[in-house]
Formats: C-alpha cells, structure tokens, sequence
C-alpha cells in the first residue's frame, strides 16, 4: 500500500481530528448544561465556562495520540460490538487519567501538594468515580459505533447510507 502525500494525510488528520472534536465538545457541553440545571435547581449559582471546548480539544488529541499508538486494537477483527464496548471503556479511562494528569501538572504548576491537586472526580468517592465512567463510556458508544461500522463497510459508506436519500446511493 502507497504512502499518501503529507499534504492528505494532513487534512486526514485535521478531519478525524475536528470530527472527534466537535463529538466531544457536544457530549461535554451537555453535561455542563446538566450540571447547569442541578446546581440551579438547588439555587446553586453556576456560570458556564468554554471549558467543554477546551476539554474537547485536548481529549481529542489525546485519542488521535492513543490511535496512533494502535490503543484499543485488541478486538478489531472480532464482530463488532466487541471493539464499540471496548474502545468506549478504555477510552473513558483514558479520559478520566488525562484529567488526573492535567489536574496533577496544574497543580505543580501552581504550587499545590499532590494530594491537594487529585481532582475530586464525581464527588471524590470510588462511586462517584466508577459513575463518571460509566458515563463517559456510555456516551463514546455512538462515536466508536460509528466509526467501527464506517470501517466495516468501507470508506464513507455509512455517510453516505444515513445523508443521502436512497435513490442516489
């Protein structure tokens, strides 16, 4: 198989990552806006931030860096179910170590202990946590589902299946 030139393989790059980006960006949007109506329905003042797009960017380099080191391969060739369940979980792991870093470098940043810098993660309980990742790993269920049936049926097929009218398939 040829290599393609830098010149696609970029905006191949720059597609997978804007599309992770966008997914993420609405999935966290809505859990800020969730968060938005609990606090204020217990007259809670909450402020939305741009910190759902931020987080989207970074976490979607994050996958791009864990794709290319082939994260999450372990069921490819397996029925598909398999590699969605799969690369949801892991990724949502991925995710909540990301923050903990993230977290753990801000805080050396700023001159905080390590203990003080671990952020509390649903509340700081093991529940709390195991409930964020459940979650998260619910909500990556449509983009691996996508992207595992896109890969099994060939380049831009499912696109084509689910936007174009079925006369100009």
């Amino acid at each position: 198989m040829a290599k393609q030139p830098l010149k696609e393989r970029l905006i191949h790059e720059l597609k997978t990552f804007a599309g992770m980006a966008l997914y993420l960006w609405v999935v966290f949007g809505l859990f800020q806006l969730h968060q938005q109506i609990v606090l204020n329905q217990n007259h809670i003042p909450f402020r939305l931030t741009g910190l759902a797009l931020i987080n989207a960017f970074v976490l979607a380099k994050v996958m791009l860096i864990a794709e290319d080191v082939h994260l999450g391969e372990r069921f490819k060739n397996r029925a598909l179910i398999y590699p969605i369940v799969y690369k949801s979980i892991l990724f949502a792991a991925v995710f909540i170590v990301a923050h903990v870093l993230e977290e753990l470098i801000r805080g050396a940043i700023e001159g905080k202990s390590i203990v003080d810098s671990i952020p509390k993660i649903g509340g700081g309980s093991p529940q709390g946590v195991i409930v964020v990742a459940v979650l998260i790993a619910v909500s990556l269920i449509p983009f691996f589902a996508w992207r595992e049936i896109d890969r099994a049926l060939g380049p831009a097929r499912l696109r084509r299946l689910l936007l174009n009218s079925p006369d100009r398939q």
